[in-house]
């Protein structure tokens, strides 16, 4: 063979060595564009189910609600047992010490009576860590036995219509966490033992989307801006959902006879060119119409309809202000 096809055949074969470096340079670049598009699809599923959900929760906030509280069965609850002090270890130890008999190497070696002192001291280790336990557990009785009698103490005054106690209980127990959550906030003034006057302070811009999701035929996220009668009968929804939850969920805790929830928004003022906070939706709810309603399957917008309501609300331009029901 002479030089120069040794040349040519290392050239050749260096040629084919870059080709293949190349060749796997090129699949590497398709996998990884594949696997690109993979991800993007899958965030993109991801986007359309959270945007989707989300519009389910804000139609939806009236389907869930807090167990009714029975105030009376509360009031009636016994109080916690008082622990009793036990010496169960201490039993244990002395049992071991009852049962020890010398072995013949024990007397041999005379180790009998550092046994029956290792023995002794177990004893007291052991009542100490009975000492301990009761300690502990009377701790969490006292703990318990408090808890008892402040939960007894407001059962009873709300069983009397002390509306004092009332504000206690809405305050502790906080029922309209979920709503706040979501962008809204409440406020409330026990007026008598049958009748409550909450605000709801409704915020649009955090609560309400303004743009769509959607996946298109290729997996990609498609992003459009919200129609503004979409975005509108979206916003009348859930303001009426979120006034449905808040009765519920007071009539709930309360045994009263009926809510007047005014919904707040801020509005822009047309005179001033600012915006502010002015009702756009106030109802008086009973609790005898509001216990035959079918949360599961009614319309929240259409469910304002069964109650004493003051609502103006066109689909092109939204809510408009409205005065609040007075009493």
């Amino acid at each position: 063979m002479t030089l120069n096809s040794v040349l040519r055949s290392m050239a050749a074969a260096a040629r084919r060595a870059e080709r293949e470096s190349i060749r796997r340079q090129r699949e590497y670049s398709r996998q990884m564009k594949k696997f690109a598009k993979q991800q993007e699809i899958e965030f993109a599923t991801l986007e359309v189910e959270q945007y989707e959900n989300r519009v389910v929760l804000l139609k939806s906030m009236h389907q869930d609600c807090s167990d009714t509280w029975d105030w009376q069965k509360v009031n009636n609850s016994p109080p916690p047992q008082e622990p009793d002090k036990q010496n169960k270890y201490e039993q244990i130890a002395v049992g071991n010490l009852n049962k020890y008999k010398p072995s013949f190497f024990d007397k041999l070696f005379r180790r009998v009576d550092k046994k029956i002192s290792t023995f002794n001291e177990q004893i007291i280790v052991a009542k100490n860590k009975d000492d301990a336990e009761y300690k502990n557990n009377l701790m969490k009785y006292e703990v318990e036995y408090k808890e008892w009698a402040e939960i007894k103490d407001l059962s009873a005054r709300i069983l009397a219509g002390d509306i004092a106690a009332y504000k206690d209980a809405i305050e502790q127990v906080n029922p309209f966490t979920e709503i706040s959550e979501i962008g809204s906030s409440i406020e409330f003034n026990v007026l008598n033992r049958d009748l409550i006057d909450i605000t709801l302070n409704v915020n649009s811009s955090e609560a309400i989307p303004s743009e769509e999701k959607s996946q298109l035929k290729s997996g990609k996220l498609s992003v459009k801006e919200m129609p503004k009668t979409k975005f509108f009968e979206l916003y009348q929804d859930y303001v009426s959902s979120c006034v449905l939850r808040v009765a519920r969920e007071i009539v709930a805790l309360l045994p009263l006879e009926k809510v007047l929830i005014t919904a707040v928004a801020e509005l822009l003022n047309t005179k001033t060119g600012y915006l502010e906070a002015k009702p756009i939706l106030s109802v008086l709810i009973p609790r005898a119409t509001l216990d035959r309603l079918n949360f599961e399957s009614i319309d929240p917008s259409d469910s304002m309809k069964n109650f004493k309501c003051n609502l103006s609300f066109k689909k092109t331009v939204g809510f408009n202000i409205v005065d609040k029901i007075e009493l």
